[in-house]
C-alpha cells in the first residue's frame, strides 16, 4: 500500500511529528510505502474559494500544491498527523485539507484509507471531540475509509511523548496496516 503522511506541525522536533516518525517505520517494517507532506514547511497558499478548478481541476494558485496533488492522488491511504492547537488541526495542515478542493471528484471517487494522529498538552476525556469531529466530516464527506486513530493525550513536549505508550502505539499501529 501506498501511504501519504500529512505532517502539519510547524515544530519539525515536535510531539506529533515523533508520532509520524514511529508510524512510518512501523508502515514501511510492514512493507508499504511511505511518503511525507510537510505541510508547516511548505509553501502552500490558502485556498481562495474562487473555484476556478470546478473542483477538479487546476487550481490558480501556484505552489508546491502542485507537485503534492500528484502525491495524495497516488496513495491508497492519507494520515493526518497534527498537534492539537486550541482544540483543532493545525492551521498548516488545515491550509492542505483547504486546497483538496481542486481535486475534490478524485480525492472522493478514490476511497482511500485514512488515519489521525494527534496530541494534545490537555488529558481532560473532551480534548480531541471538536478535532475528531471535524475528522469524521473529512471521513464522511471524502468517502475515506477510517482505519484508526492515535490520541496522544498528555503529550505537550516531545520529552512527555518520547516516554509515554504512543510511540509504540504510532509504530504498532503502522505495522498493523
Amino acid at each position: 500500500m501506498k501511504i501519504i503522511v500529512l505532517k502539519g506541525s510547524p515544530n519539525i522536533n515536535g510531539s506529533s511529528n515523533l508520532l509520524a516518525d514511529n508510524f512510518i517505520k512501523g508502515a514501511e517494517e510492514a512493507g508499504h510505502v511511505v511518503g511525507e507532506i510537510d505541510a508547516a514547511h511548505a509553501d502552500i497558499a490558502p485556498c481562495s474559494g474562487c473555484v476556478s478548478c470546478g473542483y477538479e481541476g487546476p487550481c490558480i494558485i501556484s505552489d508546491d500544491m502542485d507537485i503534492f496533488r500528484e502525491k495524495i492522488l497516488e496513495a491508497d491511504m492519507l494520515v493526518f498527523v497534527t498537534p492539537l492547537y486550541y482544540y483543532g488541526m493545525s492551521a498548516q495542515l488545515k491550509i492542505l485539507i483547504d486546497r483538496f478542493c481542486s481535486a475534490n471528484s478524485s480525492i472522493q471517487s478514490s476511497h482511500f484509507k485514512s488515519a489521525l494522529i494527534t496530541v494534545a498538552y490537555n488529558s481532560s476525556n473532551w480534548t480531541f471531540d471538536a478535532l475528531e469531529a471535524h475528522y469524521d466530516t473529512l471521513v464522511k464527506y471524502l468517502n475515506l475509509d477510517d482505519q484508526g486513530r492515535i490520541l496522544g493525550y498528555g503529550c505537550g513536549t516531545p520529552s512527555m511523548t518520547k516516554y509515554s505508550d504512543y510511540p509504540k502505539k504510532a509504530y504498532e499501529f503502522g505495522k498493523s496496516l
